[in-house]
């Protein structure tokens, strides 16, 4: 069962629970109580794949990844 991350924000806690992917977006309330939660966007879904060389070469280092400092 998949994991999702909530940050309370009465108290700021941030907490995870295990739920079907159907009831990702219902509401949750936090270990305190409280029930003014909000999903939070996991790093994958925002991040993408990594493993893809950035644009211009990616040589390092320099203004154009190298190429117009030495």
């Amino acid at each position: 069962m998949p994991r999702y991350e909530y940050r309370c924000r009465t108290c700021g806690s941030t907490f995870e629970l295990s739920r079907p992917m159907a009831e990702s977006s219902a509401p949750a309330d936090c270990p305190s109580g409280h029930d003014d939660t909000v999903k939070l966007l996991s790093a994958v879904a925002v991040g993408g794949t990594t493993s893809a060389p950035a644009a211009g070469g990616g040589g390092g280092g320099g203004c154009c990844g190298g190429g117009c400092c030495g």
